[in-house]
This record gives C-alpha cells, sequence and structure tokens, in this order.
C-alpha cells in the first residue's frame, strides 16, 4: 500500500511538472506601419496584449510623424512648448550619440528633406536644383536643436523637421520586450517590420532563434535568403535601398530613401544594404541607417571602433560588381549548415574585425 501511494504521489508530481513546462505562445498584430509576429514561451496564461497595445499608442503618441496629435508632429510644425516625455527623450539621446559616433551620417534632422524627395507624409517637390538643395541643407543638422532641461526641444530654426523613424520603431520593439520581460517572459522572438529582438532560446528545439537574411536580388513576391544566423539576447535591423526608390515622373531620375546628411543628396552609393546585430534593436537601427549613408571603407571604420556592434553589408565595388563584407563577430553567427552566399563575393577576410 505504502509502494502504491508513493507511485501516485510520484505520477502526480510528474503529472504537475508536465503541465508546467512552458509552452509556445504566439502574438500577431499592426505597428509603426507595419505587421508584428511575437513567439514566446510561457508556463501560465500571461494578459500581454493590452501592455503592448499601450506600449505601441504610447510610441505613436510620442514620436509618430504620421499623426497629427503626436508630440514630434506638434514639435515638427513649430510648437516649442511641447514637453517631451521619456520616450522622445530616449529616441532623441540615442540619436545624439548615434549622430557622435556615426560622424553626422546619422542625423534625424533630414526630415525636411525626406519630405522633399517623396519618401515623408508630405508632396515631393517638382524639383530639386544645387539653390533648393542648399536652402534645404539649412534646416538639416542635430547640433542645430537641443533638448532643454525642461524637456522642451529648442531648434535653431522652425523649420527643422525631425524624422526619428530610422530609430523609434527599433526602440518600439525594445520597450516590447522589456515588458515582456518584466511580466517574466524568458525566451522570446519579436519580430516588427522584418526588425528582430531576441531573448533567450526556442525551448523546443533547443537552440537559439533563428534570423534569416534577405538577398538583394530577392524578388518581392518569391524572397530568398542570402544567410541564416543564431541570435540570443541580440536584437537585428537591415536597412537597404534595393526596393526602397522612387522614380521622378518628369526627370527620371532615381531617389532612393536613404539621404546622406552631409550632402544632402538622394543617391545611391556602393553600399546596397546593411544587416546589424547589435545588443538592442534601437542601436541595429541606428547603425544600419548610418551605415547605408555612408561609403564602404567609412562604414567598416565605424564598425571596428563599435563595441558589440557586427555587421553585414552588400556592396558594388569599384568594378561594378555584388560584393559582400561581414564582420567576424557576425560570421561566429551563421547556422553552421548554411552555405555561404551565392549571390556576392567577399573580396575581404571573412573575419573583418573582432571587437
Amino acid at each position: 500500500m505504502r509502494k502504491l501511494l508513493l507511485c501516485a504521489v510520484l505520477f502526480t508530481f510528474l503529472a504537475c511538472e508536465e503541465e508546467k513546462a512552458p509552452q509556445l505562445k504566439t502574438l500577431e498584430g499592426n505597428a509603426f506601419g507595419t505587421t508584428y509576429g511575437i513567439q514566446y514561451f510561457t508556463d501560465s496564461d500571461l494578459p500581454l496584449q493590452k501592455g503592448i497595445d499601450s506600449i505601441i499608442h504610447a510610441v505613436n503618441k510620442s514620436v509618430s510623424t504620421y499623426m497629427p496629435n503626436s508630440d514630434i508632429s506638434k514639435i515638427n510644425q513649430g510648437d516649442s512648448t511641447v514637453v517631451v516625455d521619456e520616450i522622445f527623450k530616449d529616441v532623441f539621446e540615442l540619436s545624439a550619440w548615434m549622430h557622435r559616433e556615426s560622424d553626422g551620417y546619422f542625423d534625424p534632422t533630414v526630415g525636411v528633406l525626406r519630405n522633399a524627395y517623396g519618401f515623408g507624409d508630405e508632396k515631393p517637390l517638382a524639383q530639386i536644383d544645387s539653390l533648393t538643395l542648399d536652402s534645404l541643407m539649412t534646416y538639416v543638422g542635430f547640433k542645430k536643436v537641443s533638448l532643454t532641461e525642461e524637456g522642451t526641444i529648442k531648434k535653431a530654426n522652425p523649420n527643422i523637421y525631425f524624422d526619428f523613424n530610422a530609430v523609434a520603431k527599433g526602440h518600439g520593439i525594445d520597450l516590447i520586450g522589456e515588458y515582456m520581460e518584466s511580466q517574466g517572459v524568458k525566451n522570446y522572438l519579436i519580430e516588427l517590420g522584418g526588425e528582430l529582438r531576441a531573448k533567450g532560446m526556442h525551448i523546443i528545439k533547443q537552440q537559439p532563434w533563428v534570423a534569416g537574411i534577405e538577398s538583394v536580388s530577392s524578388d518581392i513576391h518569391n524572397r530568398s535568403i542570402d544567410q541564416m544566423i543564431n541570435l540570443k539576447d541580440q536584437a537585428m535591423a537591415s536597412s537597404g535601398n534595393y526596393r526602397k526608390f522612387r522614380i521622378d515622373s518628369a526627370t527620371g531620375k532615381r531617389y532612393v530613401h536613404t539621404i546622406n546628411p552631409l550632402t544632402g543628396k538622394a543617391e545611391q552609393l556602393s553600399i546596397t544594404s546593411a544587416t546589424v546585430v547589435a545588443p538592442t534593436c534601437a542601436e541595429a537601427d541606428a547603425f544600419a541607417t548610418a551605415f547605408m549613408a555612408m561609403d564602404v571603407l567609412n562604414a567598416k571604420r565605424l564598425l571596428k571602433e563599435s563595441v558589440d556592434i557586427e555587421a553585414y553589408l552588400t556592396y558594388i565595388n569599384s568594378r561594378g560588381q555584388s560584393q559582400y563584407f561581414m564582420s567576424g563577430g557576425f560570421l561566429g553567427l551563421l547556422k553552421k549548415d548554411e552555405n555561404e552566399p551565392t549571390s556576392n563575393k567577399q573580396e575581404e577576410d571573412h573575419h573583418g574585425h573582432n571587437h
């Protein structure tokens, strides 16, 4: 009888343990003009959706240029009395840091240029000649803006137009991740508009979360992958001009969405795509944008000087050939069973640099 009782207790204990095993859950929705999908493991029914919706709303209210009543829209319209919230401050301070790190290649005050070229929320200018560009450049420059002690934004010119789209989405993803962690979620993968934040691992597969990097030659209806990488407690963001461009109907000129803040031009440089792995999605987002505005040599220099930043860059060399460059840490993230890219070649050493 005692033996049977012991077995019954043991069976009950194992059954309870089995019931408490973390289950894979998913969430899907719309945010920041795109869609998101979240995979996470939990041993309970966590009501996460309401908290995630609140974060998305707060980010939009603070830094969305597409919402006319957001703080950033009011500031862009010349309202100097707006006291910004913590989201705006965080994005502003990260942008200021990235602006310094990149020697000005990352600059959220290019908003007036984005609008002029037709990539913002206003109608593009009919013509952008050298005189028009010189005039527009008077409204560009992160050194012309500051965050006051009172929490307001001071601009050297009221027409300076902020566009935090190159970092705000990544920051929103980080906030969602931090919220999930505060609710006890230790293993998750957030994908929002192609950007990722991973924590822990995929418990069922007992391996890191896996991310694919789309090929620059990929067809939008039949997408192909260049590389597959493992992500654990890391974030990833990509930027590219191979789809994001506009052809002026009057002149036939091709404008890409990445604008060089130092020249004001929206012309394709040698780098065609940049995929960055960083501790946070906001950092990955910012670095990917900065790399796209640079030539390859400057991008490699910034990458070498930056701690905990890894990158995979595709570019066109001086002979018009498709090439790629991969930092040493990025090479270490590759899934071991994946073949190397066949669509482009790397002239330089695979290892690039080591942090």
